[in-house]
């Protein structure tokens, strides 16, 4: 099934779909379904995982609705499955006030597993913005991972795109605290 006729996004909206996209094993196993469809087996080898460890965990993300089957064959009188993300992207819901992001969570484990001597770009700037300033960069950041989405090659390596733009509201309330 290629990427193109995949909706858009998928929203996570239930206990079990939030506690599936949770672990770390099954962010990294979506990853691997980017692209491409991908068996237990390919999972399994790609991510480092025993095959029945990579079936479990599989087994957790398409319950909740996050990848499917999408083909299936048959080797040696088995079925083999080609699973397949459910979406483009997922969307999650508000952590919450002081909750953890879940995303920048596992950015950060992946940046951290990645080989150390490959090339990256980290890089974190403070910025002092109007609101419209605030709204148009964030626009600008979304258009640009939307058109370098657009151009990826699944034969191509992974490369990952994260941002995040906020407001750190405790030191803007701290600061205003401060000025009176």
């Amino acid at each position: 099934m290629p990427t193109d006729d995949l909706p858009e996004t998928f929203h996570v909206t239930t206990d079990e779909q939030l506690r599936a996209v949770s672990n770390l094993t099954r962010h990294r196993i979506m990853a691997v379904l980017r692209f491409e469809p991908a068996t237990i087996t390919q999972i399994a080898e790609r991510v480092g995982l025993a095959k029945g460890s990579s079936s479990y965990h599989v087994r957790l993300l398409e319950r909740a609705g996050l990848v499917k089957v999408v083909r299936t064959r048959k080797v040696r009188g088995v079925n083999e499955r080609y699973y397949a993300m459910a979406a483009r992207s997922i969307v999650l819901p508000d952590p919450g006030e002081g909750g953890p992001d879940l995303l920048m969570r596992h950015a950060v484990a992946d940046l951290e597993a990645a080989p150390a001597d490959g090339e990256r770009h980290v890089r974190m700037a403070h910025l002092r913005l109007t609101e419209e300033q605030f709204a148009q960069l964030g626009a600008r950041l979304e258009a640009l991972a939307d058109e370098y989405r657009a151009l990826s090659d699944p034969s191509l390596p992974d490369a990952s795109l994260v941002f995040a733009l906020f407001h750190p509201t405790a030191r803007r309330e701290q600061a205003e605290g401060d000025a009176k």
